[in-house]
């Protein structure tokens, strides 16, 4: 398993994680895309777009490794702000190839995507 050195752990003042130390050794959890209903907490979004703001700061408009990113956080993007980057794409492997579809993310989060 890749762990993205430099990535945060978690949110800043917050126990929101961003990345996971070692893999389950019961198996990888699988990403899947997780519905967002507009009656979240407004610490989640701020969660998501802090998540966001990581992965836009590290990887960019690149394909990058699923890696030691949390199967959680990453499951609020799945789908949508964050696509497989590969065909076929399995969804428990940790060497799995995703990447930010910008135009989607810059208009979920603009305040990522300010210049």
């Amino acid at each position: 398993m890749l762990k993205h050195r430099g990535f945060p752990g978690r949110m800043p003042g917050s126990d929101f994680q961003f990345t996971i130390r070692r893999a389950n050794p019961k198996g990888v959890t699988p990403l899947t895309r997780r519905e967002r209903r507009s009656d979240r907490k407004s610490v989640d979004r701020r969660a998501d777009t802090a998540f966001m703001q990581a992965l836009w700061d590290s990887f960019g408009e690149e394909p990058f490794e699923r890696g030691n990113l949390d199967a959680g956080r990453l499951s609020w993007l799945f789908g949508r702000e964050v696509v497989p980057d590969q065909d076929p794409f399995d969804p428990e492997d940790y060497e799995a190839l995703l990447r930010i579809n910008v135009n989607l993310a810059r208009a979920s989060y603009p305040d990522v995507f300010e210049e």
